[in-house]
């Protein structure tokens, strides 16, 4: 099939494309390598997807660029998009909260736009379990999203989730919602937990934790993938679709997984961040039933690859 990605030079996406590629798929990746993180580090992705085989990439904006993205799209005439580009990250969305509008929303109108102007038909839209709000030590499930989020990040993936409904209607295209959960593993970005602690004990420094049994669904990237793969078969007009592990990890035992890897593990406690949530759990009985999405990668598992990547990659991290 004839895929296109944006945001296909990110975490996710790099480990997608290689994915699509190797299974046969002809990609083409638009990214605009945005200095949220090093644009160096997205170009060595770039790199590293190059050597799963042949794939088109041009660097454009989703918002600066959009009549060139357009004709891109027009041209490669894709049959399905899958919207992976976006600025992450909660706290950085309190300083700025208009570049999410322009990024997070406007970025995803002017995908499912033109996703509909060129007759693809299914978009995949890359969604955060952030949408949930504070829903403290439940199973989050589809339904149970109901707008009141807790950042600015939050809203704007809420937000982008209403266009995928409008623009589904108005193109008669397939739209996929799928909501990631913590995503991790190699490559991981720069700024998540594991990749910062693992990078910082690596070096024998301290770490940083906020708060006390706050806990996360983990989500190895390899599972996350699969999810976005199995996502192809979904037959619904809009099909929400949690993708996650469905089991928490608290911090504390986070922290006791590293210990397992590193000799040295001092944890400064900080104070809860405002803006994040105590915890996140992935209801993925939709997902399992509707997709046939099952996670293989337990936590220990992940963990254990993601530090063995990280050691013989020290300059990537």
């Amino acid at each position: 099939m004839k895929i296109a990605v944006t945001g296909g030079a990110g975490f996710i996406g790099s480990h997608l494309s290689r994915r699509l590629i190797q299974e046969g798929h002809d990609v083409l990746i638009i990214d605009e390598l945005h200095d949220y993180y090093a644009i160096e580090r997205k170009k060595r992705h770039l790199e590293w997807i190059e050597e799963a085989g042949a794939f088109a990439f041009y660097r454009k904006s989703l918002i600066h660029d959009a009549d060139e993205v357009k004709s891109l799209f027009m041209s490669f005439n894709p049959e399905i998009v899958i919207h992976l580009a976006a600025i992450p990250g909660v706290p950085h969305s309190i300083s700025v909260p208009n570049e999410y509008v322009d990024y997070d929303i406007k970025g995803t109108i002017n995908a499912l736009r033109f996703a509909g102007e060129c007759n693809t038909k299914h978009v995949i839209f890359a969604s955060s379990s952030s949408v949930y709000g504070e829903q403290q030590n439940i199973p989050l499930r589809e339904e149970m999203a109901q707008g009141k989020v807790v950042s600015p990040y939050a809203a704007a993936k809420y937000g982008a989730e209403s266009f995928c409904h409008a623009y589904a209607s108005l193109y008669n295209y397939k739209v996929s919602i799928l909501r990631f959960f913590t995503v991790y593993g190699p490559w991981g970005r720069p700024d998540m937990a594991i990749t910062k602690f693992i990078k910082q004990l690596s070096a024998k420094q301290e770490i940083t934790i906020f708060g006390s049994k706050t806990a996360r669904d983990y989500t190895y990237i390899d599972d996350c993938v699969n999810g976005i793969v199995r996502s192809f078969r979904q037959e619904q007009r809009v099909g929400i679709f949690n993708i996650g592990s469905g089991s928490p990890i608290f911090i504390e035992e986070l922290i006791d997984q590293l210990k397992v890897h590193f000799s040295d593990v001092n944890v400064k406690q900080g104070k809860f961040r405002q803006g994040d949530v105590h915890s996140t759990w992935a209801d993925i009985t939709k997902a399992q039933q509707q997709l046939g999405y099952n996670p293989k990668v337990s936590f220990s598992e992940g963990l254990a690859k993601t530090v063995e990547w990280a050691k013989n990659h020290e300059t990537e991290i």
